[in-house]
Parts: C-alpha cells; sequence; structure tokens
C-alpha cells in the first residue's frame, strides 16, 4: 500500500470541500415565497363571509389534484406562468396569497402582473370561481406587496443591489 503524505491528505480534503460548495451554489435551487394581500370592496360584497367561503373552496380544491373544479382552477392561474404557483390562500386581516416563485423572472414577472393589474384581474377571477359564480364579479380593492419584501425575494436571487427598482406597494 503507498503511503499518501499529509499535504495530500490536506489537497483531497480542500478540493472535497470547496467541490460541495462549488455544488451547493451552482446546483442549489432557490425559492422564495411571496406574500400578497388582497383587500376586498366591502361596498360590493360582504367581506367576512365572502374571505371564509374563499379559503374553504381553496382548501378543497388545492388539496385534491383531481378535484372536479381543478382544471379550470389551473386555466385560471396559468397566467401567472409555469414557474409561480398559487400555494395558500389565508384569512388574515384581508386574504394573504401566498406564491412560490421558482425564478427571478417568475419575481419579476409577478411584480409585473402587480403593477399592471393584470394580477388583480386573475384573483378576480379566481375569487369568483372560487365563490362557485365564475360570472358575478369579486372586486379586490387592493393588492399589497410590500416593496421591502419584493426587495428581499430579489435578493435571494443575488439580484444586483445596486439597481434601483421602481414599484408601488399597492394597485388599487
Amino acid at each position: 500500500m503507498k503511503k499518501v503524505s499529509l499535504l495530500t491528505l490536506i489537497c483531497v480534503k480542500y478540493l472535497l470541500r470547496n467541490l460541495r460548495l462549488f455544488l451547493t451554489m451552482h446546483f442549489c435551487d432557490v425559492l422564495v415565497v411571496v406574500g400578497i394581500n388582497a383587500e376586498l370592496d366591502q361596498l360590493a360584497v360582504d367581506v367576512a363571509q365572502t374571505e371564509n367561503v374563499i379559503v374553504f373552496q381553496w382548501q378543497e380544491v388545492s388539496a385534491n389534484k383531481k378535484h372536479k373544479m381543478r382544471e379550470r382552477f389551473d386555466e385560471i392561474l396559468r397566467p401567472l406562468g409555469f414557474e409561480t404557483s398559487l400555494l395558500v390562500i389565508r384569512k388574515v386581516n384581508s386574504l394573504a396569497l401566498y406564491f412560490l416563485c421558482m425564478t427571478l423572472s417568475a419575481v419579476m414577472n409577478l411584480d409585473d402582473q402587480l403593477r399592471t393589474k393584470q394580477l388583480k384581474t386573475i384573483v378576480e377571477s379566481l375569487f369568483a370561481f372560487l365563490l362557485g359564480d365564475a360570472t358575478r364579479q369579486v372586486p379586490v380593492k387592493r393588492l399589497t406587496w410590500p416593496t421591502t419584501d419584493y426587495e428581499r425575494c430579489l435578493q435571494f436571487f443575488s439580484f444586483s443591489p445596486g439597481k434601483q427598482s421602481i414599484r408601488p406597494h399597492s394597485t388599487g
């Protein structure tokens, strides 16, 4: 058996440690969860009752991939893209929607959809669908995604901190 020098062992250990670091840095998946608050228009709907029904229906449909409403549900959310998924709808002070974004472009796309009010249209369609009346309008008064949360999402994807982003805190 050939003797291995201490220097060789140290070099191998160093290489293995750096290889693991390299693999972790270059081949790991980074996901961010984005929380957006949806405030319903209290002049148009009974907010408490409407929120309860939306949350209940969401739990039913999202829990079962074979649910009879799942195809329409997926169709409504398709404009979010394949790298963004709606994970949870919870009742807090308003309705909190938690999205999973798998890439930097998904985060930026969600932000763009918020600014152009396309996300508001998607959310209103989803809420109407979950209420069982796709023809009924469920007006969302405001969608809110704090700028600090948006910037934190960008940082997870190593977005250049020197670039400034101008975006509203919410849409109405």
